[in-house]
């Protein structure tokens, strides 16, 4: 049987596009503005590096409850968990994860829309044993905290 054509397009290929389109267009505004990547913080190559990136140094804070594991069994898959203190640091606006031995450390950006708990769990990539930092942005400035995972090969140890 032969693929219907429409307008010399196949249907199927019609309706993703539309079903696509109608769906983009649906989203509010404000959903679609978070849903941009930074691309020249992502492409950084160290943790300094996004950091200037990013235009700050981050300062160490115990408003971020960071929780990542000790022993990872399994480096393309370790679960990461941000929670913030919001009577240590109100009005956070965006976290980010960054994995220190990737070959680009920021692994991932979420923005915080006003007025809801910032509180984000994930999985992340993590290549070898190293240092995961959570960061925030909280009224322009950056916070950060940093745990150690190690990665094992197999779950033998490492």
């Amino acid at each position: 049987m032969k693929n219907k054509q429409f307008n010399g397009m196949a249907r199927r290929t019609f309706l993703r596009m539309s079903s696509l389109f109608a769906l983009a267009t649906a989203l509010p505004a404000q959903v679609r503005a978070m849903a941009t990547r930074p691309t020249s913080v992502f492409e950084a190559t160290g943790v300094e590096a996004v950091f200037s990136q990013l235009g700050a140094t981050p300062t160490r804070s115990e408003g971020i409850i960071f929780s990542v594991p000790d022993i990872a069994e399994n480096g393309a898959v370790v679960p990461v968990k941000i929670e913030i203190d919001a009577s240590i640091l109100p009005d956070v606006s965006k976290l980010y994860v960054l994995v220190e031995k990737n070959p680009n450390p920021l692994a991932a950006v979420f923005g915080v829309p006003k007025t809801t708990r910032p509180y984000i769990e994930t999985r992340v990539k993590v290549a070898q044993t190293c240092e995961l930092y959570a960061v925030a942005e909280a009224g322009g400035q950056f916070f950060m905290t940093s745990k150690e995972t190690k990665v094992t090969l197999g779950g033998c140890g490492g």
